[in-house]
Formats: C-alpha cells, sequence, structure tokens
C-alpha cells in the first residue's frame, strides 16, 4: 500500500499501481535478485514488508531509465515532424 501511495504522490497523482499489478512485479524484482524484503511494522505499527534496491537493481533501473529516455526523445522527434 505504501508504495503505491508513495509513487502517487511523487508522480503529482499522475501515475497510479493498482496492488494486483504492484506486487507481482515486486516479486518478479525479486527472482532478479533486484530488490531485497524484509518483515517488519510499519509506521502505523502494523506487520508490514520492506523492499530495498539492490546493487544489480540499481544498475537495471539505470538501463531502463536510459532507455525510456531514448523513447522519449524518438517520440519527440517524431512529433515534430507532424
Amino acid at each position: 500500500y505504501a508504495i503505491a501511495k508513495r509513487i502517487k504522490e511523487c508522480s503529482a497523482e499522475l501515475l497510479s499501481v493498482e496492488e494486483g499489478s504492484l506486487y507481482p512485479a515486486l516479486n518478479r524484482m525479486l527472482v532478479k535478485g533486484w530488490v531485497t524484503a524484509q518483515w517488519g511494522l510499519s509506521e502505523t505499527n502494523r506487520k508490514a514488508r520492506f523492499y530495498e534496491l539492490t546493487a544489480e537493481g540499481r544498475k537495471q533501473l539505470e538501463a531502463e531509465s536510459e532507455g525510456f529516455d531514448r523513447m522519449v526523445a524518438a517520440i519527440q522527434l517524431v512529433l515534430k515532424t507532424a
């Protein structure tokens, strides 16, 4: 819940991620070694799972970000010729 809320807040409420999509994605990232997870207590004293990006996950994030930036640049070039 907190991750979905944080994504919404950081994107000025332009992005929202449903829990039905978020948790399967987090599990795939766990399997690939891009994140680690630990159980703990939330700010409201409830049991929660906390995720942290690994060094390999940071590399993947950087690669994905660069790929996204290239895609945005290509789309902007196409739109300029429209």
